[in-house]
């Protein structure tokens, strides 16, 4: 009799493509959407209950906060890709090597990331653009989150794991449960208790303790194929480069996105002032929810064509792309219509105060104008990812977040002021959506590739 494992992967390598990728998107998008909430519930409560200057100073922390991320996409996305291909080969022994590996890396960066942060935190908020008036709520939201990035980052990474393994449904309810108690929390540590800014922050930290729980209990259940095992946690060199040569990609992204957040904040801060860093935390909460609604269908589809490319079925690789190139460019098309009908409905949930919301609204109209075109380059990018294809994926995240973005910022800023700001966004866009159709244009052999990934 076969087990719950050994159906899902045969699913991965016979199942319909259309099929599958519902089965695993859906739960993904939800699991992503779910995960952004947890920093956009605490903007609507903060901006409602304490005030312009808390949703500016919250913002303020998106550089720092960017960069723990980047931790739990390196080892999370790695390692969940690479689980794809190597359970694709059938080996067990390999897939439970890099779960192990996964929880020693995981703790060990977070550790050192943080320790650092707590160290050096008002200079590097001051670094990053903070205000006397801004600084404090920043400060005190960070010194209570910024412990429990471990945990975030574990719930993450290992979330990924979870989907990849075969449970895509199981990986949306750890998510579930973290956003669900961070809703429940919020208005009461804020309005209840009284805590203000310090309330949303114990809110998020309990909240992902949960959703770690309640993912590594399923990785501890000898039950599950991928699990646990005696000798997994050794570290080995070649489980340490196989998990960070696919998920430095989305590292780097992470790392060059808290670049851009700090000449952003600048920027904004020169043409605009500390209300202009708030409008854009507003309008970035709202792009974040379009974007990891196309990043879960690229966590959908990543399973499906990292087992196949391991299985050798090059046909069922490119199908699942080109769907989900299709579904990716539809939802970026629902985004685009709602910020450019309704942007002020949007950016109401977060604040009444009317300059702030004024600046707010032109800012998303003109920020995502060419919203549509974005989901290209994240989808190919993920797809490179997910064929083990890291040099290309770095360089397409790269050219958009480095190469076109910050040139675009200083460049359109001295020539229009906060306008040039919003407009530098669109521009790098376009440029990365013509890269991204280039190299896939150029990326023949991706469905062909001249010798098979081996087991060590």
């Amino acid at each position: 009799m076969k087990s719950q494992q050994d159906l899902a992967t045969a699913k991965l390598e016979k199942e319909k493509v259309g099929k599958l990728l519902l089965h695993y998107s859906i739960p993904a998008i939800i699991g992503m959407v779910v995960t952004s909430l947890y920093n956009i519930v605490d903007r609507v409560f903060i901006g409602q209950g304490v005030g312009p200057m808390a949703i500016s100073g919250l913002a303020l922390t998106f550089p720092l906060m960017t960069l723990f991320t980047a931790i739990g996409t390196l080892v999370g996305v790695g390692a969940a890709a690479r689980l794809s291909i190597v359970l694709g080969m059938k080996d067990i022994k390999w897939a439970r090597n890099i779960l192990g590996n996964a929880f020693i890396l995981t703790f060990i960066l977070s550790i050192i990331v943080t320790s650092i942060a707590l160290i050096y935190l008002p200079e590097i908020l001051t670094a990053f653009g903070g205000s006397p008036q801004t600084l404090p709520y920043a400060i005190d939201y960070l010194r209570i989150v910024i412990p429990g990035s471990v945990l975030i980052n574990l719930s993450y990474s290992f979330s990924n794991m979870m989907r990849a393994s075969g449970y895509p449904h199981k990986s949306m309810y750890t998510l579930l449960i973290g956003v669900t108690m961070n809703v429940i929390l919020d208005p009461i540590f804020i309005f209840g208790m009284e805590m203000g800014i310090k309330g949303a922050a114990y809110a998020t930290v309990i909240s992902m303790f949960v959703s770690t729980l309640f993912v590594m209990s399923h990785f501890f259940n000898p039950k599950h194929v991928v699990h646990f095992e005696r000798g997994c946690m050794k570290l080995r060199g070649y489980i340490i480069r196989n998990i960070t040569s696919i998920g430095m990609a989305p590292f780097l992204i992470n790392v060059a996105a808290c670049g851009v957040n700090v000449i952003m904040n600048h920027r904004l801060v020169t043409h605009g002032g500390d209300l202009a860093i708030g409008a854009y935390g507003i309008f970035n909460s709202y792009a974040i929810l379009i974007v990891m609604s196309v990043m879960g269908l690229c966590q959908g589809m990543q399973p499906i064509i990292g087992y196949n490319y391991g299985a050798q079925k090059y046909k069922r690789v490119k199908d699942t792309l080109l769907l989900t190139l299709r579904v990716g460019t539809l939802i970026m098309i629902i985004g685009f219509a709602a910020c450019e009908i309704i942007p002020g409905w949007l950016v109401s949930a977060f604040t009444t105060d009317p300059e702030l919301k004024e600046m707010a609204v032109k800012g998303i109209r003109i920020a995502f104008m060419l919203l549509p075109i974005v989901s290209l380059q994240i989808i190919v990018s993920n797809f490179f990812q997910s064929i083990s294809k890291a040099g290309k994926a770095i360089f397409m995240s790269l050219s958009r977040q480095v190469i076109f973005l910050i040139p675009s910022l200083y460049f359109f800023s001295e020539w229009l002021g906060l306008t040039g700001v919003w407009l530098s966004i669109p521009f790098s866009d376009l440029l990365a959506a013509i890269v991204a159709i280039i190299l896939l244009m150029k990326e023949k052999r991706a469905f062909y590739p001249t010798e098979r990934l081996r087991a060590k």
